[in-house]
């Protein structure tokens, strides 16, 4: 099971009831936050998590309501004995940024962390799942970031039976070899079937480019900054930010399954039904993301 909590949800500018930007990722024994805008620590504890369960960080850039949260969110690890190594994973230059923020907020050795800088890279694979960065166009060096579940093999407990197999023949029908027993050849497809990982797509901040494209092909979920209505599209490209519209056409030529709407102007505060019409006009299964909101894939 993949859990997506939105910890942060605003632009530049906080609101009332939106936090600058933080997206956790929970994953088996992974805990991966997605940038770390200022107040992340308490968003944390707002939400009821342990902050100490982070396993990994990942930086889309250095501006500063993407990264503010980092100072307080170390200190509070130093505070609470955070036993683990903390890795974390930005854009280059991301390295001397840490360097600064450590020496400044963190008690000497208190933390391990290990900075990895990265452009488009596999830039984590582990047995069940990878993720890959992709460079997009900011103002400043920014990448976004895909997560990509493993396929499964699961075993269909009643061919199981039929079979009548036990113990290590069905761990290694499960490998995906063919097994011998009791006079008959059994084949994996025989008794399993395929279970296909699920996708997450993470874009934020950017212009319009290639690599949208590319971090949102065949996702199940993809998380997409809309930080202007169609109307400001001129004011989106002298920043470098996707309108609504732009965002939904990403999804909808991505064959993207479900698209969420974040990193959204405080303009749009009191407004929102009215971002939700024009995303749903080009792609039906948008919604707007607001801070706390949990996803289950």
């Amino acid at each position: 099971m993949i859990e997506i909590i939105f910890l942060g949800t605003a632009q530049a500018i906080p609101t009332a009831k939106r936090n600058h930007t933080g997206i956790l990722l929970r994953y088996g024994n992974e805990n991966i936050l997605i940038d770390c805008g200022e107040g992340m620590q308490r968003q944390f504890r707002i939400a009821k998590i342990n902050p100490c369960k982070l396993t990994r960080i990942l930086i889309t850039h250095w501006h500063g309501d993407h990264v503010l949260g980092l100072p307080g969110l170390l200190q509070t690890l130093a505070l609470n004995n955070y036993s683990k190594t903390l890795n974390i994973y930005g854009p280059r230059g991301t390295k001397k940024f840490f360097e600064f923020i450590y020496k400044l907020f963190v008690p000497h050795g208190k933390i391990k962390i290990k900075v990895t800088e990265v452009d488009r890279d596999i830039l984590i694979k582990t047995e069940n799942f990878s993720i890959e960065s992709f460079p997009l166009e900011h103002s400043i060096l920014c990448v976004g970031y895909k997560f990509l579940e493993k396929d499964k093999r699961k075993i269909d407990v009643e061919k199981i039976r039929e079979f009548n197999l036990k113990g290590k023949k069905i761990g290694e029908l499960q490998k995906g070899n063919i097994i011998e027993y009791d006079g008959k050849t059994i084949k994996p497809e025989d008794v399993s079937y395929i279970k296909k990982g699920k996708s997450i797509g993470f874009i934020l901040d950017t212009a319009l480019c290639d690599n949208c494209y590319r971090i949102a092909k065949d996702t199940d979920l993809l998380i997409c900054e809309s930080t202007y209505l169609a109307e400001l599209k001129d004011k989106a490209k002298e920043y470098k930010h996707l309108t609504v519209r732009q965002a939904t056409k990403i999804a909808r030529k991505s064959n993207v399954k479900k698209l969420i709407l974040t990193h959204l102007s405080q303009r749009y505060e009191k407004d929102e039904k009215k971002m939700l019409s024009e995303a749903r006009e080009v792609f039906k299964d948008t919604f707007i993301a607001r801070d706390f909101l949990k996803i289950t894939l």
